[in-house]
């Protein structure tokens, strides 16, 4: 039994071995005008071997870097398009690049700087405000990254050390929201930004005032 393990392998299985066996045949002819002819069969078999594909742009032109594909690059043949080398089909990709902002404490999230940034610009009651805000949030990131307990000078010293200085609490008597007040106005947020919810309570608002 001639078994399919004992073969050699098929470069693009999708055809199957016939293809791979018409393919290899045209290579082997040594008379150009038939070996151009023959490939120009085999482009219509593998056409009509994907009839969904036809109306698809640039499918013959896929078909034809798909046969120099399965002969190894080898085939001497005329195309009607731009002859693929091995080496832009197998080159590999660039490296991506990782992004260099790098810093620590990534769970609080980029905006707790660009809101750091912000607070700095303002002045007086406007930014004592602002920071408190900031600085409750930040607890409440903590908590969700941590899933337990922060002491508030864990979250001053963060805060500090995020604006590079420029905002300290560590020393005051400022009390941030405890972690079941912050619970309760994340889901507060949450009933307050879902459609369906506020549906209901329209229609509860609607049906009270009749």
């Amino acid at each position: 039994m001639d078994y399919n393990t004992t073969r050699t392998n098929l470069i693009i299985p999708e055809y199957g071995r016939h293809i791979q066996k018409m393919v290899d045949y045209c290579m082997s002819l040594a008379d150009e005008k038939e070996r151009n002819e023959f490939a120009e069969i085999i482009i219509d078999v593998m056409g009509e071997l994907n009839p969904h594909l036809r109306d698809i742009p640039d499918f013959q032109h896929k078909l034809w870097d798909q046969l120099f594909i399965m002969s190894k690059f080898k085939l001497d043949v005329k195309s009607p398009y731009p002859i693929l080398t091995e080496e832009e089909v197998y080159s590999k990709p660039n490296r991506v690049a990782y992004p260099k902002d790098e810093y620590k404490y990534k769970y609080y999230g980029k905006n707790i700087r660009r809101m750091i940034d912000v607070a700095l610009s303002w002045e007086g009651d406007k930014q004592e405000g602002l920071v408190m805000v900031i600085a409750n949030h930040m607890k409440k990131c903590y908590l969700i990254w941590n899933k337990d307990t922060v002491d508030d000078k864990t979250i001053f010293n963060h805060l500090h050390e995020l604006s590079n200085g420029k905002i300290d609490l560590r020393e005051s008597n400022e009390v941030l929201l405890s972690p079941e007040r912050l619970q309760q106005n994340n889901n507060a947020a949450k009933r307050k930004n879902n459609p369906t919810n506020n549906k209901n309570n329209n229609n509860r608002y609607k049906q009270k005032h009749k």
